[in-house]
């Protein structure tokens, strides 16, 4: 999973970027407003950490632009803890908030639900077959039995499970395993499809040829 996180205070983004790397997601920083609108437009992100405070273009704006033209689903960071202000937030197109300061297991809390929800996958637990994905605690049974995977592996099980029945092409997958800080082999998503169908069996993951990958539903 991909995330974008617009903070401007350094040192809170570093620490949010770092937490959720250690989460497994995928994730990039932008510490102004127009940055981060020209990054969530340009990339395709799972979710974005917004701060309201911004220089430049302030976060409600920059939401109620992005609204104009994407779904991604969005958290807001806020410090205004009124009512009014949620309202607003909610009503701009938050999908939901925390109020600073925040508890870092509550917003990674919030951030792994609301992309289970923006999956229709709602439940922790997703159930394919013999294989079952708990999401929180990031682990992978096959008949009941734990299964071993890299985070990368997992990171690649856990974004088509959410997606299951869709078929996901390499370019996205790669997008969403990888941020532009690291550098790759070409086929790289093949090695880890490869991986994955040896752990959980080569029907888990089918091959469309010519168009990408998927679990089917």
């Amino acid at each position: 999973m991909r995330l974008l996180i617009v903070e401007d205070e350094v040192d809170l983004a570093h620490a949010l970027a770092r937490a959720v790397r250690e989460e497994g997601f995928v994730c990039d920083v932008a510490h102004e407003g127009e940055e981060g609108l020209w990054l969530a437009r340009e990339l395709d992100y799972d979710l974005i950490l917004l701060d309201l405070m911004l220089p430049g273009i302030d976060g409600l704006s920059l939401l109620r632009r992005l609204r104009a033209e994407r779904p991604t689903p969005v958290i807001v960071l806020t410090a205004r803890g009124s009512l009014s202000s949620k309202v607003e937030l909610l009503d701009a197109g938050a999908d939901d908030y925390v109020t600073k300061p925040f508890a870092l297991e509550e917003l990674l809390s919030r951030a792994r639900s609301l992309l289970r929800r923006a999956a229709r996958q709602p439940a922790p637990v997703l159930s394919i077959g013999p294989v079952e994905l708990d999401t929180v605690g990031r682990q992978v049974h096959l008949g009941g039995e734990p299964i071993e995977l890299t985070a990368m592996e997992y990171a690649l099980v856990e974004f088509l499970a959410l997606h299951r029945g869709e078929v996901i092409s390499r370019a996205r997958l790669y997008e969403h395993l990888y941020d532009e800080r690291e550098e790759t082999s070409s086929n790289v998503v093949e090695v880890f499809v490869s991986n994955v169908r040896r752990k959980l069996g080569r029907d888990f993951i089918s091959t469309r040829r010519g168009h990408g990958y998927l679990v089917d539903a």
